[in-house]
Protein backbone atom coordinates (compact mmCIF):
# COMPACT_ATOMS: atom_id res chain seq x y z
CA UNK A 1 0.00 0.00 0.00
CA UNK A 2 1.59 3.63 -0.79
CA UNK A 3 0.53 6.73 0.53
CA UNK A 4 -2.10 9.14 -1.21
CA UNK A 5 -0.99 11.18 -3.83
CA UNK A 6 -0.43 15.14 -3.07
CA UNK A 7 -2.71 16.03 -6.25
CA UNK A 8 -5.64 13.67 -5.98
CA UNK A 9 -8.79 13.34 -3.63
CA UNK A 10 -8.96 11.09 -0.93
CA UNK A 11 -9.52 7.41 -1.71
CA UNK A 12 -12.14 5.77 0.94
CA UNK A 13 -10.20 2.41 0.60
CA UNK A 14 -6.67 3.58 1.22
CA UNK A 15 -8.16 6.10 3.89
CA UNK A 16 -9.76 2.80 5.63
CA UNK A 17 -6.86 0.74 5.39
CA UNK A 18 -4.73 3.30 6.82
CA UNK A 19 -6.43 3.93 9.64
CA UNK A 20 -7.65 0.01 10.62
CA UNK A 21 -3.97 -0.36 10.42
CA UNK A 22 -2.85 3.16 12.27
CA UNK A 23 -0.22 3.66 9.32
CA UNK A 24 2.26 6.24 10.60
CA UNK A 25 3.25 7.14 6.99
CA UNK A 26 -0.31 8.78 6.29
CA UNK A 27 -0.45 10.61 9.89
CA UNK A 28 -1.42 13.87 8.94
CA UNK A 29 -2.55 13.72 5.33
CA UNK A 30 -5.73 13.42 6.29
CA UNK A 31 -8.47 12.84 9.17
CA UNK A 32 -11.13 10.56 10.50
CA UNK A 33 -14.14 12.35 11.43
CA UNK A 34 -16.64 9.81 13.47
CA UNK A 35 -20.48 11.26 12.92
CA UNK A 36 -21.60 9.96 16.31
CA UNK A 37 -18.80 11.51 18.44
CA UNK A 38 -18.68 14.52 16.84
CA UNK A 39 -14.65 14.68 17.02
CA UNK A 40 -12.15 14.28 14.56
CA UNK A 41 -8.99 12.05 14.88
CA UNK A 42 -5.49 11.50 12.96
CA UNK A 43 -5.38 7.82 11.65
CA UNK A 44 -2.60 6.98 13.82
CA UNK A 45 -5.53 7.38 16.92
CA UNK A 46 -5.74 4.65 19.76
CA UNK A 47 -9.14 4.50 20.53
CA UNK A 48 -11.15 1.84 19.56
CA UNK A 49 -12.05 1.79 15.42
CA UNK A 50 -15.50 3.03 14.85
CA UNK A 51 -17.75 1.26 11.96
CA UNK A 52 -16.73 2.26 8.55
CA UNK A 53 -20.88 3.63 8.16
CA UNK A 54 -20.00 6.46 10.66
CA UNK A 55 -16.77 7.64 9.51
CA UNK A 56 -15.40 10.40 7.16
CA UNK A 57 -12.43 11.03 5.40
CA UNK A 58 -11.27 14.66 5.77
CA UNK A 59 -8.14 16.28 4.00
CA UNK A 60 -7.64 18.09 7.00
CA UNK A 61 -7.87 19.36 9.94
CA UNK A 62 -9.58 22.90 9.15
CA UNK A 63 -11.77 20.53 6.72
CA UNK A 64 -12.80 18.26 9.58
CA UNK A 65 -13.52 21.33 11.74
CA UNK A 66 -15.23 23.40 9.38
CA UNK A 67 -17.50 20.62 9.00
CA UNK A 68 -18.41 20.88 12.58
CA UNK A 69 -16.18 18.47 14.65
CA UNK A 70 -14.12 18.76 17.31
CA UNK A 71 -10.49 17.73 17.88
CA UNK A 72 -9.71 14.66 19.76
CA UNK A 73 -8.62 14.59 23.29
CA UNK A 74 -6.64 11.50 22.86
CA UNK A 75 -4.41 11.50 19.71
CA UNK A 76 -3.90 15.43 19.80
CA UNK A 77 -4.43 16.97 15.95
CA UNK A 78 -2.01 19.66 17.26
CA UNK A 79 0.44 16.66 17.57
CA UNK A 80 0.38 15.39 13.80
CA UNK A 81 2.88 16.28 11.27
CA UNK A 82 1.87 18.87 9.36
CA UNK A 83 -0.03 18.95 5.82
CA UNK A 84 2.48 19.12 3.65
CA UNK A 85 1.62 22.78 1.15
CA UNK A 86 2.76 20.51 -2.07
CA UNK A 87 -0.49 19.02 -1.86
CA UNK A 88 -2.26 22.03 -3.39
CA UNK A 89 -2.97 22.04 -6.73
CA UNK A 90 -1.68 25.44 -6.88
CA UNK A 91 1.57 27.08 -5.90
CA UNK A 92 -0.76 30.26 -5.34
CA UNK A 93 -2.83 27.74 -2.77
CA UNK A 94 0.71 26.48 -0.87
CA UNK A 95 1.71 30.49 -1.11
CA UNK A 96 -1.90 31.80 0.97
CA UNK A 97 -1.06 28.57 3.49
CA UNK A 98 2.48 29.36 3.95
CA UNK A 99 1.11 33.26 5.03
CA UNK A 100 -1.48 31.76 7.28
CA UNK A 101 0.82 30.03 8.79
CA UNK A 102 2.78 32.97 9.85
CA UNK A 103 0.12 34.58 11.37
CA UNK A 104 -1.15 36.82 8.42
CA UNK A 105 -5.14 36.34 9.22
CA UNK A 106 -4.46 36.80 13.05
CA UNK A 107 -4.91 40.59 12.32
CA UNK A 108 -5.50 40.71 8.85
CA UNK A 109 -8.34 39.73 6.54
CA UNK A 110 -8.88 37.71 3.84
CA UNK A 111 -9.09 40.39 1.57
CA UNK A 112 -5.52 41.86 2.33
CA UNK A 113 -4.09 38.08 1.82
CA UNK A 114 -5.39 38.25 -1.94
CA UNK A 115 -3.61 41.20 -2.19
CA UNK A 116 -0.82 40.13 -1.54
CA UNK A 117 -0.77 37.17 -3.75
CA UNK A 118 -2.17 39.28 -6.54
CA UNK A 119 -6.16 37.73 -6.92
CA UNK A 120 -9.49 38.60 -6.05
CA UNK A 121 -10.73 37.57 -2.64
CA UNK A 122 -13.94 35.70 -4.22
CA UNK A 123 -11.55 33.86 -6.46
CA UNK A 124 -9.09 33.04 -3.67
CA UNK A 125 -12.36 31.35 -1.46
CA UNK A 126 -13.36 29.04 -4.21
CA UNK A 127 -10.08 27.99 -4.31
CA UNK A 128 -10.03 26.84 -0.90
CA UNK A 129 -13.13 25.50 -1.00
CA UNK A 130 -12.05 23.28 -3.76
CA UNK A 131 -8.32 22.49 -2.75
CA UNK A 132 -8.44 22.19 0.97
CA UNK A 133 -12.10 22.22 1.58
CA UNK A 134 -12.53 24.86 4.06
CA UNK A 135 -12.12 28.77 3.54
CA UNK A 136 -8.99 30.57 4.90
CA UNK A 137 -10.30 31.81 7.96
CA UNK A 138 -11.51 28.26 8.89
CA UNK A 139 -7.68 27.28 8.10
CA UNK A 140 -6.51 30.16 9.91
CA UNK A 141 -8.44 29.33 13.27
CA UNK A 142 -7.70 25.92 13.43
CA UNK A 143 -3.71 26.49 13.51
CA UNK A 144 -4.99 29.13 16.04
CA UNK A 145 -7.05 26.46 17.90
CA UNK A 146 -4.31 24.42 17.89
CA UNK A 147 -0.73 25.87 18.44
CA UNK A 148 -2.34 26.84 21.58
CA UNK A 149 -3.52 23.80 22.44
CA UNK A 150 0.19 22.52 22.49
CA UNK A 151 1.40 25.87 23.97
CA UNK A 152 -0.45 24.51 26.87
CA UNK A 153 -0.21 21.29 27.10
CA UNK A 154 4.40 21.38 26.26
CA UNK A 155 4.57 25.14 28.31
CA UNK A 156 4.34 26.72 31.22
CA UNK A 157 3.95 30.25 29.59
CA UNK A 158 0.39 32.08 31.07
CA UNK A 159 -2.64 31.76 29.85
CA UNK A 160 -2.14 35.39 28.47
CA UNK A 161 0.96 34.30 27.30
CA UNK A 162 -0.65 31.24 25.27
CA UNK A 163 -3.15 33.15 23.47
CA UNK A 164 -0.46 35.97 22.34
CA UNK A 165 1.34 33.57 20.77
CA UNK A 166 -1.10 31.71 18.78
CA UNK A 167 -2.60 34.99 17.20
CA UNK A 168 -5.80 35.33 19.56
CA UNK A 169 -6.48 39.02 19.46
CA UNK A 170 -8.06 38.87 23.38
CA UNK A 171 -8.55 36.16 26.26
CA UNK A 172 -12.30 36.61 25.51
CA UNK A 173 -11.83 35.49 22.00
CA UNK A 174 -9.24 32.72 23.12
CA UNK A 175 -11.51 31.20 25.70
CA UNK A 176 -14.69 31.35 23.64
CA UNK A 177 -12.53 29.18 20.84
CA UNK A 178 -11.63 26.40 23.69
CA UNK A 179 -15.28 26.55 24.78
CA UNK A 180 -16.47 25.65 21.55
CA UNK A 181 -13.83 23.48 20.28
CA UNK A 182 -13.50 21.11 23.68
CA UNK A 183 -16.64 22.27 25.88
CA UNK A 184 -13.94 23.48 28.30
CA UNK A 185 -11.40 26.45 29.03
CA UNK A 186 -7.59 26.43 28.52
CA UNK A 187 -7.29 26.80 32.15
CA UNK A 188 -8.36 23.06 32.23
CA UNK A 189 -5.10 21.93 30.20
CA UNK A 190 -2.65 23.32 32.44
CA UNK A 191 -2.69 19.90 34.26
CA UNK A 192 0.83 18.65 35.37
CA UNK A 193 2.51 21.61 33.05
CA UNK A 194 4.88 23.08 35.26
CA UNK A 195 5.53 27.20 35.51
CA UNK A 196 7.80 28.64 33.16
CA UNK A 197 10.57 29.99 34.88
CA UNK A 198 12.87 33.25 34.17
CA UNK A 199 15.67 32.02 31.93
CA UNK A 200 14.63 28.65 31.14
CA UNK A 201 14.02 27.58 27.31
CA UNK A 202 10.98 27.07 26.16
CA UNK A 203 10.56 23.94 24.75
CA UNK A 204 8.19 22.41 21.74
CA UNK A 205 7.80 18.80 19.98
CA UNK A 206 8.17 19.29 16.15
CA UNK A 207 6.43 16.51 14.39
CA UNK A 208 7.92 15.21 11.04
CA UNK A 209 6.63 12.14 8.86
CA UNK A 210 9.23 9.39 8.99
CA UNK A 211 11.49 8.46 7.25
CA UNK A 212 13.78 11.60 8.10
CA UNK A 213 16.82 11.95 7.92
CA UNK A 214 18.18 14.51 10.56
CA UNK A 215 21.78 12.99 10.39
CA UNK A 216 21.94 13.87 6.46
CA UNK A 217 20.35 17.20 7.15
CA UNK A 218 23.01 18.18 10.23
CA UNK A 219 25.63 16.84 7.87
CA UNK A 220 24.62 19.44 5.34
CA UNK A 221 24.24 22.04 7.75
CA UNK A 222 27.45 21.85 9.56
CA UNK A 223 29.26 21.98 6.49
CA UNK A 224 27.86 25.44 5.74
CA UNK A 225 27.46 26.78 9.42
CA UNK A 226 28.31 30.27 9.33
CA UNK A 227 30.83 30.73 13.42
CA UNK A 228 29.10 33.24 15.40
CA UNK A 229 25.60 33.01 13.33
CA UNK A 230 25.11 28.91 14.24
CA UNK A 231 26.56 25.53 14.43
CA UNK A 232 26.26 22.00 14.58
CA UNK A 233 27.69 19.86 17.75
CA UNK A 234 26.53 16.83 19.38
CA UNK A 235 24.27 15.88 17.37
CA UNK A 236 22.50 19.21 17.52
CA UNK A 237 21.75 22.43 15.45
CA UNK A 238 21.94 26.03 17.01
CA UNK A 239 21.98 29.58 15.66
CA UNK A 240 20.99 32.90 17.07
CA UNK A 241 18.29 34.48 15.18
CA UNK A 242 16.47 37.84 14.43
CA UNK A 243 12.91 38.45 14.50
CA UNK A 244 11.89 42.50 14.19
CA UNK A 245 13.71 44.38 17.03
CA UNK A 246 13.98 41.61 19.41
CA UNK A 247 17.31 38.44 18.98
CA UNK A 248 17.26 35.15 20.80
CA UNK A 249 18.85 31.93 19.77
CA UNK A 250 17.28 28.15 19.25
CA UNK A 251 18.35 24.49 18.97
CA UNK A 252 17.20 21.74 17.77
CA UNK A 253 17.57 18.27 18.09
CA UNK A 254 15.96 15.20 17.37
CA UNK A 255 14.03 13.28 19.94
CA UNK A 256 14.80 10.35 21.10
CA UNK A 257 11.32 8.75 21.88
CA UNK A 258 9.11 9.65 19.13
CA UNK A 259 8.80 10.71 15.55
CA UNK A 260 9.54 14.98 16.66
CA UNK A 261 12.27 17.27 16.80
CA UNK A 262 12.70 18.99 19.89
CA UNK A 263 12.82 22.81 19.57
CA UNK A 264 14.30 24.78 22.59
CA UNK A 265 13.93 28.74 22.19
CA UNK A 266 15.76 31.34 24.29
CA UNK A 267 14.97 35.15 24.23
CA UNK A 268 11.92 35.17 21.87
CA UNK A 269 8.54 37.00 22.84
CA UNK A 270 5.04 35.05 23.28
CA UNK A 271 3.68 36.59 20.29
CA UNK A 272 6.75 36.12 17.95
CA UNK A 273 6.40 31.92 18.58
CA UNK A 274 4.04 30.94 15.89
CA UNK A 275 6.44 32.92 13.14
CA UNK A 276 9.31 31.20 14.98
CA UNK A 277 7.77 27.91 15.04
CA UNK A 278 6.50 28.02 11.51
CA UNK A 279 10.20 29.05 10.25
CA UNK A 280 11.88 26.14 11.75
CA UNK A 281 9.20 23.65 10.38
CA UNK A 282 10.20 25.02 7.21
CA UNK A 283 13.75 25.03 7.71
CA UNK A 284 14.02 21.36 8.33
CA UNK A 285 11.17 20.51 6.09
CA UNK A 286 9.24 18.47 8.36
CA UNK A 287 6.11 18.77 6.79
CA UNK A 288 7.34 17.11 3.25
CA UNK A 289 5.54 13.69 2.61
CA UNK A 290 8.60 11.36 1.65
CA UNK A 291 6.19 8.95 0.39
CA UNK A 292 5.21 10.68 -2.24
CA UNK A 293 8.76 12.15 -3.19
CA UNK A 294 10.00 8.84 -3.33
CA UNK A 295 7.56 7.42 -5.15
CA UNK A 296 8.41 9.88 -7.90
CA UNK A 297 12.26 9.97 -7.39
CA UNK A 298 12.74 6.14 -6.53
CA UNK A 299 11.21 5.11 -10.13
CA UNK A 300 14.36 6.50 -11.49
CA UNK A 301 17.46 4.25 -12.15
CA UNK A 302 19.67 7.37 -11.50
CA UNK A 303 17.81 8.23 -8.45
CA UNK A 304 16.67 4.84 -7.47
CA UNK A 305 19.85 4.04 -5.12
CA UNK A 306 20.39 7.01 -3.51
CA UNK A 307 16.67 6.95 -2.34
CA UNK A 308 17.38 3.76 -0.93
CA UNK A 309 20.49 4.82 0.72
CA UNK A 310 19.49 7.75 2.16
CA UNK A 311 15.87 7.75 3.01
CA UNK A 312 13.78 10.12 4.28
CA UNK A 313 15.97 13.05 2.53
CA UNK A 314 14.84 16.26 3.15
CA UNK A 315 15.15 19.92 1.34
CA UNK A 316 17.12 22.02 4.02
CA UNK A 317 15.86 25.58 4.43
CA UNK A 318 17.08 28.65 5.39
CA UNK A 319 15.99 30.67 8.31
CA UNK A 320 16.24 33.59 6.31
CA UNK A 321 15.99 34.30 2.67
CA UNK A 322 18.47 37.01 2.82
CA UNK A 323 21.03 35.86 4.60
CA UNK A 324 20.44 33.07 1.59
CA UNK A 325 20.58 34.92 -1.00
CA UNK A 326 24.04 36.64 0.37
CA UNK A 327 25.63 33.15 0.94
CA UNK A 328 23.99 31.96 -2.45
CA UNK A 329 26.27 34.98 -4.23
CA UNK A 330 28.96 34.24 -2.18
CA UNK A 331 29.57 30.54 -3.56
CA UNK A 332 29.21 31.43 -7.32
CA UNK A 333 32.03 29.77 -8.81
CA UNK A 334 34.20 28.98 -5.29
CA UNK A 335 33.93 25.98 -3.02
CA UNK A 336 31.57 25.50 -0.08
CA UNK A 337 34.73 26.43 2.19
CA UNK A 338 35.65 29.50 0.62
CA UNK A 339 32.28 31.01 0.68
CA UNK A 340 31.94 29.99 4.26
CA UNK A 341 34.99 31.79 5.07
CA UNK A 342 33.57 35.12 3.67
CA UNK A 343 30.53 35.41 4.70
CA UNK A 344 32.23 34.59 8.76
CA UNK A 345 34.41 37.86 7.39
CA UNK A 346 30.77 39.48 6.96
CA UNK A 347 29.19 38.52 10.36
CA UNK A 348 32.64 39.49 11.95
CA UNK A 349 32.93 42.70 10.13
CA UNK A 350 29.11 44.22 9.95
CA UNK A 351 26.97 41.93 12.19
CA UNK A 352 25.91 42.32 15.46
CA UNK A 353 26.75 40.91 18.62
CA UNK A 354 24.58 38.57 20.30
CA UNK A 355 26.27 38.39 24.11
CA UNK A 356 23.19 36.13 25.08
CA UNK A 357 24.11 33.03 22.65
CA UNK A 358 27.93 33.31 23.59
CA UNK A 359 28.53 30.93 25.71
CA UNK A 360 26.35 28.29 23.78
CA UNK A 361 28.85 28.86 20.08
CA UNK A 362 27.36 31.54 18.90
CA UNK A 363 27.17 35.17 19.57
CA UNK A 364 26.82 37.14 16.35
CA UNK A 365 23.68 37.91 14.37
CA UNK A 366 23.46 38.25 10.54
CA UNK A 367 23.70 41.26 9.36
CA UNK A 368 20.41 43.14 8.01
CA UNK A 369 20.17 44.23 4.70
CA UNK A 370 20.16 48.15 5.76
CA UNK A 371 23.73 46.72 7.66
CA UNK A 372 24.81 45.95 3.87
CA UNK A 373 23.26 48.47 1.53
CA UNK A 374 26.08 50.49 1.41
CA UNK A 375 29.08 48.68 3.60
CA UNK A 376 32.49 48.66 2.09
CA UNK A 377 32.68 44.75 1.63
CA UNK A 378 35.44 44.75 -0.68
CA UNK A 379 37.48 45.80 2.64
CA UNK A 380 36.70 41.77 3.45
CA UNK A 381 38.59 40.99 0.51
CA UNK A 382 35.70 40.62 -2.17
CA UNK A 383 36.02 41.66 -5.90
CA UNK A 384 34.33 44.76 -6.88
CA UNK A 385 31.82 42.83 -9.03
CA UNK A 386 30.76 40.42 -6.41
CA UNK A 387 30.20 42.90 -3.38
CA UNK A 388 28.30 45.17 -5.90
CA UNK A 389 25.80 42.28 -6.55
CA UNK A 390 25.36 41.66 -2.56
CA UNK A 391 24.75 45.68 -2.23
CA UNK A 392 21.88 45.73 -4.85
CA UNK A 393 20.63 42.10 -3.11
CA UNK A 394 20.59 44.45 0.14
CA UNK A 395 18.95 47.50 -1.71
CA UNK A 396 15.89 45.18 -3.01
CA UNK A 397 15.29 43.43 0.10
CA UNK A 398 15.63 46.80 2.20
CA UNK A 399 13.23 48.69 -0.20
CA UNK A 400 11.01 45.79 -1.56
CA UNK A 401 10.99 43.05 1.09
CA UNK A 402 6.93 42.00 0.43
CA UNK A 403 8.47 41.18 -3.11
CA UNK A 404 11.04 39.22 -2.25
CA UNK A 405 8.90 37.33 0.42
CA UNK A 406 9.04 33.21 0.63
CA UNK A 407 5.36 33.13 -0.55
CA UNK A 408 4.82 33.38 -3.80
CA UNK A 409 5.49 31.33 -7.51
CA UNK A 410 8.86 29.61 -8.54
CA UNK A 411 8.30 31.09 -11.73
CA UNK A 412 7.54 34.67 -10.17
CA UNK A 413 10.66 34.51 -7.45
CA UNK A 414 13.18 33.40 -9.55
CA UNK A 415 12.29 36.50 -12.32
CA UNK A 416 12.60 39.11 -9.80
CA UNK A 417 15.81 37.85 -8.26
CA UNK A 418 17.44 37.35 -11.67
CA UNK A 419 16.49 40.86 -12.80
CA UNK A 420 19.31 42.13 -10.03
CA UNK A 421 22.27 42.72 -11.31
CA UNK A 422 25.09 39.83 -10.88
CA UNK A 423 21.91 36.88 -10.25
CA UNK A 424 21.96 34.52 -13.05
CA UNK A 425 20.34 31.55 -13.29
CA UNK A 426 21.86 28.99 -11.07
CA UNK A 427 21.98 32.05 -8.15
CA UNK A 428 18.22 32.58 -8.52
CA UNK A 429 17.19 28.32 -8.52
CA UNK A 430 19.51 28.21 -5.43
CA UNK A 431 17.54 30.64 -3.95
CA UNK A 432 14.65 29.38 -4.72
CA UNK A 433 15.19 25.83 -3.36
CA UNK A 434 17.10 26.93 0.03
CA UNK A 435 15.75 30.58 0.54
CA UNK A 436 12.32 29.92 -0.06
CA UNK A 437 11.57 26.09 -0.42
CA UNK A 438 10.11 25.24 -3.24
CA UNK A 439 9.77 21.84 -3.86
CA UNK A 440 10.58 21.91 -7.95
CA UNK A 441 13.21 24.57 -8.32
CA UNK A 442 16.48 23.31 -10.60
CA UNK A 443 19.61 25.36 -11.09
CA UNK A 444 20.03 23.06 -14.02
CA UNK A 445 23.47 24.67 -15.23
CA UNK A 446 24.98 23.35 -12.12
CA UNK A 447 28.28 21.66 -13.31
CA UNK A 448 28.23 19.08 -10.82
CA UNK A 449 24.80 18.10 -12.08
CA UNK A 450 26.02 18.49 -15.95
CA UNK A 451 28.41 15.61 -14.82
CA UNK A 452 26.53 13.57 -12.90
CA UNK A 453 23.90 13.13 -15.85
CA UNK A 454 26.94 12.79 -18.65
CA UNK A 455 28.29 10.44 -16.82
CA UNK A 456 31.73 12.62 -16.25
CA UNK A 457 31.74 14.54 -19.11
CA UNK A 458 29.11 17.64 -18.65
CA UNK A 459 26.26 17.78 -20.95
CA UNK A 460 24.25 20.97 -21.57
CA UNK A 461 21.62 22.49 -19.73
CA UNK A 462 19.09 21.64 -22.08
CA UNK A 463 20.14 18.29 -21.69
CA UNK A 464 19.84 18.41 -18.29
CA UNK A 465 16.41 19.82 -18.09
CA UNK A 466 15.46 16.96 -20.60
CA UNK A 467 16.89 14.21 -18.14
CA UNK A 468 14.89 15.71 -14.93
CA UNK A 469 11.60 16.15 -16.52
CA UNK A 470 10.72 12.67 -15.09
CA UNK A 471 11.69 13.98 -11.58
CA UNK A 472 9.03 17.11 -11.17
CA UNK A 473 7.27 18.17 -8.84
CA UNK A 474 10.65 17.11 -6.48
CA UNK A 475 13.26 18.38 -8.63
CA UNK A 476 15.11 20.70 -5.76
CA UNK A 477 15.05 17.12 -3.77
CA UNK A 478 16.59 15.06 -6.51
CA UNK A 479 19.33 17.82 -7.06
CA UNK A 480 20.19 17.15 -3.05
CA UNK A 481 20.23 13.70 -3.29
CA UNK A 482 22.51 13.98 -6.86
CA UNK A 483 25.13 16.70 -4.80
CA UNK A 484 24.98 14.24 -2.22
CA UNK A 485 26.08 11.44 -4.05
CA UNK A 486 29.43 13.11 -5.35
CA UNK A 487 30.41 14.27 -1.58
Amino acid sequence: MSAPSATIQLDPAICEQARLTRDARFDGLFFTAVKTTGIYCRPVCPAPTPKPGNIHYYPSAAAAAAAGYRPCLRCRPEAAPGSPVHRANSELISAALQMIEHGALDAGSVGDLAARIGVGERHLRRLFEQEIGASPNDVAATRRLLFAKQLLLETGLSITSVAAAAGYASLRRFNAAFLEAFAKPPRDFRRGVGEARTGDALTLRIPYRPPYDFPGLLEFLSRRAIPGVECVEAGEYRRSFRIGAEAGWFSVAARSDDAALQLSVHGARPHQLGQLAARVRRMFDVDADPAAISRVLGADRLLRPLTRRWPGQRLPCAWDAFELGVRAVLGQKISVAAARTFASRIVERFGTAHDASLAHGLGRLFPEPEQLADAPLESIGLPRARADTLRSLARAFRDEGEAFSSFTTREDIIARLQALPGIGAWTANYMAMRAFSHPDAFPAGDLVLRKIIGKGTPVTERKVLERAEAWRPWRAYAVMLLWRSTN
